[in-house]
Formats: C-alpha cells, sequence, structure tokens
C-alpha cells in the first residue's frame, strides 16, 4: 500500500470491495464531460468562481454548472468556499493523486 496515497496500484494489490465501490464512484462521477473540464478548470486556475469564471468557457447555463459542482463536490473531488456573493471552488489534491495513483502501471 502506497504511504502516498493510502492505496497500492490496482496491478499490484487488489482492491477491497469497498475501496472498488468507492473508486467506481469517482470514476463515474468523471465519466461527464462536463465535469471532467470543469475539475480540468479548476485544477489549472488553482480555483475558480462559479458564476464569474465557469460559465463562459464551458458554453452552458449557469444552473447546468451548479448541478456539475454539486455532483463533484458530493463526491468530495472539489470543496467550495462562500466569499460574499460568490462561491469559488478547489479541487481536493489527495483525492485526485488517489485515483491516479490505483491507475499507475
Amino acid at each position: 500500500m502506497s504511504s502516498m496515497t493510502g492505496y497500492a496500484p490496482i496491478i499490484d494489490e487488489p482492491l477491497e470491495e469497498a475501496q472498488a465501490k468507492q473508486f467506481a464512484r469517482w470514476f463515474g462521477v468523471l465519466a461527464d464531460p462536463t465535469r471532467l473540464r470543469l475539475l480540468s478548470l479548476i485544477g489549472a486556475k488553482g480555483e475558480a468562481c462559479a458564476a464569474c469564471e465557469m460559465v463562459e468557457p464551458l458554453g452552458v447555463s449557469q444552473p447546468t454548472v451548479s448541478h456539475h459542482l454539486k455532483v463533484l463536490r458530493r463526491a468530495g473531488l472539489v470543496v467550495s468556499e462562500k466569499r460574499g456573493r460568490w462561491v469559488y471552488y478547489r479541487t481536493v489534491p489527495e483525492r485526485l493523486a488517489s485515483l491516479s495513483h490505483i491507475l499507475q502501471a
């Protein structure tokens, strides 16, 4: 088991059932192109404002952005912080590292 992420690559050690379910959930969330683009946008910027910085680059409506951010947040892939009337999002580096690490060959 890797000390960096708490998970060994799947080719080194079989996943337990609970681990497999959790990883499948995270990968399922990322299987949507809009959510994957949102995560990429947030990661590239370090943090991003939902209303100010994500609607135009993605070419979708504000309610669509909000829906997908809610899914990402519930999955624990991003965190949010309200500042005044704006909500800013950041990725959860440890979670993304775990996803990346288990796929390493």
